[in-house]
C-alpha cells in the first residue's frame, strides 16, 4: 500500500496503425516501436507519415515451445482457482479438504510438484488412450520454493481415469476437474507454435512499425489445458496468423493512431497473490497459507472489496485521409476487484510492530525460524535451545516496550475549524476510526464523530471530515414532530420523538431527505401483537406470532394444536388447551456456602513489586 502511494504515474504516447495488403481484405495492425513522451512529437511524426512510402523490411518465422506447468501444490492450487473461478483461499481449501475426504484427490496441503511413479504410469496409460502416444512425454518436475519440505507428493486425482466426479456439488466438480487437467497436462508434450514478426520500414523515418503473430502447429498440453494469466499483468495480444507477405513489398497506410497511456502503479494483493509472495519469501507453509490470510481479515487488519474505477482524461491524435485530428476522451481506470486493502486500525498496529519489532517483523525472521523448525523435526537441533534463544531476548523486548513505549492512536491533525478554531484530527478511537474537534486537554470538551466506512484516517479532507460533525441532522418535522439523522453504535437512525427507526443501507444519512425519512418511519414493524380472537369477560386471547397463532393468559403462553382453526376456537376450547398444556419444570437453585479460606500468614520481609506487562 505505501508503494501504491508513493508511485507517481508518467504518460506517454503509444503509436498504432492499420495497412492495407494485397493478399486479405483484413487490414494489418501493427505498433510503432517506440513511444513519445510529448503531443508535439507526436502530431511531428504523423505528419512525416503523410505521403510516406510504407516498405516490409523484414518477416522473420521462428519456431517457438510452450511447456506445460508443473502438477498443482497448495500455493499453486490457491491461485489458480481464484484466477479461474473466484475461489477464496479458504474456499478452495474447504473444497478441497471435502474432495480428499472422498478419496477423490490426494493430500492437498503440499509444497511438491513430484508425482509418483505409479500416478506417472497411469497418466501415460491415460493420455495414450484419451490423445494418442505423440502427445506423451513424462516429466519430473522440481520444486522452486523457498524452504519446501515436500512430504507429500503433488495434488493428483487419486484415481486418473475419472475425468470428472458424479458426486458433490457444482464448486467440488469445478475444482476435481482442474485438478485433472494440470496432473494430465504436466505429463504431455509440449505445445508447438510458429511465432512470426514483421517490420515495416517508414520512408520519412528511422522507426519501425512491428506486428507479431503466432499460430499453433501441434497443440500437445493445450489441448486439455492452459494456465491463466494475473489481471494485472498486461499482456501484448498476438494476432493469430499474419498475412503472407515477402521482404520489399509496399503496404498501404490506413490509418495512424497515438493514445495516451500512463504507467500502472503496482497491483494490490488478492488472496491468490498474496498466497503467492507468503511462499516467495518463504513465510508459512501449504497448511497456513489460508488461515493466516482469513485471520487478518477477521480481525479487520486488512478487508477484502471491489472498488469503483476513477477517470482521467486521455489525449487522442489521429491519421486519417492525409488529415491530423486531437480529441480528449474519459477513460476509467483503477478499478479494483476482490482485492485486499489495509484498514485504518490494520496500519496502525503494523506501524506500531515495525517500530518497535522490527527484528520480528523483518520477513527474513520468518523464512529462518522455519528452516531452525525444520531442524529440530529432522532431530538436528534441540526445540528447547531454539525457542530459548528466541524467547529470552523477545520477553525482554516486550517488557521494555510495554513499559516505555507510548500510546498509539494514529492521530493527524487535519486542519482548523472555521467557525471555532479548534484543530480537527483523524484517529482510532474505542469503536473505530473517528474524527474529533478540539482538544482532550482544554475545558471545553472536545465533539467526535465517526467516520465513514470508504474514509481513512491518512486520506480524510478537512471539508469531509466538516461533514461528520453535522449529526445529528434536524431535517424537518412529521406531525408536529422533529425528524432527527444521527450516527449510533449500530449505524444511522432516525429519531421520531420516541422511537428510533434504522436507516437502510441504501440511504446516505448525510444526504436523507425529510421525505425519505417519513416513508421509513410509516414503514417501520409494529412490535404490537395482532390480536385474532378475544372472549367477554376473559383475559384470555389468541394472538398472531412471530410462529404462528397462539394463546395467551394470564402472562403465559400456550402452543394451539396442529389442525386446529382460529375461527372455531371457543372459549372452552381455549380452556382445555390451557389445562391440558404440558407443566414447565421449575428447577430449584441450592447454593452451598463455600468455606472460609485460611489467611496466611503475613511476611514481614519487604515484597519486591514487579510490572508485569499486559498480554
Amino acid at each position: 500500500e505505501n508503494e501504491i502511494k508513493d508511485f507517481v504515474s508518467t504518460s506517454q504516447f503509444k503509436v498504432t496503425a492499420e495497412f492495407k495488403v494485397k493478399t486479405t481484405t483484413k487490414p494489418l495492425l501493427a505498433t510503432l516501436n517506440k513511444r513519445f513522451d510529448k503531443k508535439e512529437e507526436v502530431i511531428e511524426f504523423l505528419k512525416a507519415c503523410i505521403g510516406a512510402t510504407f516498405t516490409i523490411k523484414s518477416v522473420e518465422k521462428r519456431p517457438a515451445k510452450q511447456s506445460p506447468a508443473p502438477p498443482f501444490t497448495t500455493s499453486t492450487l490457491q491461485q489458480e482457482a481464484s484466477r479461474k473461478f473466484g475461489y477464496s483461499v479458504s474456499k478452495t481449501m474447504m473444497v478441497a479438504q471435502q474432495l480428499y475426504e472422498a478419496g477423490y484427490i490426494t493430500y492437498m496441503r503440499t509444497d511438491s510438484v513430484n508425482l509418483s511413479k505409479d500416478a506417472q504410469t497411469f497418466a501415460e496409460a491415460e493420455i495414450k488412450k484419451s490423445f494418442g502416444e505423440k502427445y506423451v512425454k513424462i516429466r519430473t518436475y522440481k520444486t522452486k520454493s523457498k524452504g519446501a519440505q515436500e512430504a507429500h507428493e503433488a495434488i493428483r486425482p487419486t484415481n486418473l481415469g475419472n475425468h470428472k466426479i458424479e458426486t458433490g456439488d457444482a464448486s467440488a466438480k469445478r475444482l476435481y476437474d482442474l485438478i485433472w487437467k494440470r496432473t494430465i497436462a504436466s505429463q504431455m508434450a509440449d505445445a508447438e507454435l510458429e511465432k512470426t514478426t514483421i517490420n515495416i520500414d517508414i520512408s520519412s523515418r528511422k522507426e519501425n512499425y512491428i506486428t507479431q503473430g503466432e499460430i499453433i502447429v501441434f497443440d500437445g498440453f493445450l489441448k486439455v489445458y492452459s494456465v491463466s494469466a494475473d489481471e494485472d499483468i498486461e499482456i501484448e495480444e498476438l494476432a493469430s496468423q499474419l498475412p503472407d507477405l515477402k521482404e520489399g513489398e509496399n503496404v498501404d497506410l490506413i490509418t495512424s493512431k497515438a493514445q495516451q497511456t500512463y504507467t500502472q502503479k503496482p497491483p494490490r494483493y488478492n488472496e491468490a497473490s498474496l498466497v503467492k509472495k507468503l511462499e516467495d519469501l518463504g513465510i508459512g507453509r501449504p497448511s497456513t497459507y489460508a488461515p493466516t490470510i482469513s485471520t487478518i481479515q477477521k480481525r479487520e487488519y486488512i478487508v477484502k472489496e471491489d472498488r469503483a474505477p476513477l477517470q482521467r482524461t486521455v489525449q487522442i491524435i489521429s491519421l486519417l485521409n492525409n488529415q491530423i485530428e486531437e480529441k480528449t476522451i474519459e477513460e476509467n481506470y483503477s478499478a479494483e476487484k476482490s482485492k485486499l486493502f489495509p484498514t485504518d486500525i490494520g496500519t496502525i498496529v503494523n506501524n506500531f510492530l515495525v517500530e518497535n519489532f522490527r527484528d520480528i517483523i523483518d520477513y527474513n525472521f520468518t523464512a529462518d525460524i522455519e528452516k531452525e523448525f525444520d531442524e529440530v523435526a529432522e532431530g538436528n537441533k534441540n526445540w528447547r535451545k531454539v525457542i530459548g534463544a528466541f524467547y529470552k531476548p523477545f520477553h525482554k523486548e516486550v517488557v521494555d516496550v510495554a513499559e516505555n513505549s507510548e500510546k498509539t492512536s494514529g492521530e493527524r491533525l487535519i486542519g482548523v475549524d472555521p467557525k471555532t478554531g479548534n484543530n480537527i484530527y483523524a484517529k482510532i478511537g474505542r469503536f473505530g476510526p473517528m474524527v474529533q474537534l478540539g482538544e482532550t486537554s482544554n475545558e471545553e470538551k472536545p465533539k467526535f464523530a465517526s467516520m465513514r466506512k470508504d474514509q481513512r484516517i491518512d486520506e480524510i479532507t478537512l471539508e469531509e471530515a466538516l461533514v461528520l460533525f453535522e449529526m445529528p441532522r434536524n431535517v424537518g418535522t412529521y406531525d408536529d414532530v422533529e425528524v432527527i439523522v444521527n450516527l449510533g453504535r449500530f449505524g444511522p437512525y432516525i429519531k421520531y420523538g420516541t422511537t428510533n427507526v434504522s436507516i437502510p443501507k441504501t440511504e446516505d444519512p448525510y444526504k436523507i431527505e425529510l421525505a425519505a425519512c417519513i416513508e421509513i418511519i410509516k414503514n417501520k414493524p409494529s412490535k404490537e401483537k395482532k390480536v385474532l380472537k378475544t372472549f367477554p369477560d376473559s383475559e384470555i386471547e389468541v394472538l398472531e406470532g412471530m410462529y404462528g397463532p397462539y394463546i395467551k393468559s394470564n402472562g403465559a403462553n400456550y402452543k394451539i394444536p396442529k389442525g386446529r382453526k382460529i375461527e372455531d376456537l371457543t372459549f372452552e376450547d381455549c380452556t382445555k388447551i390451557i389445562e391440558e398444556a404440558p407443566k414447565k419444570k421449575t428447577t430449584k437453585r441450592t447454593t452451598t456456602k463455600a468455606a472460609p479460606k485460611k489467611t496466611a500468614a503475613k511476611k514481614t520481609s519487604a515484597t519486591k513489586t514487579t510490572k508485569v506487562a499486559k498480554k
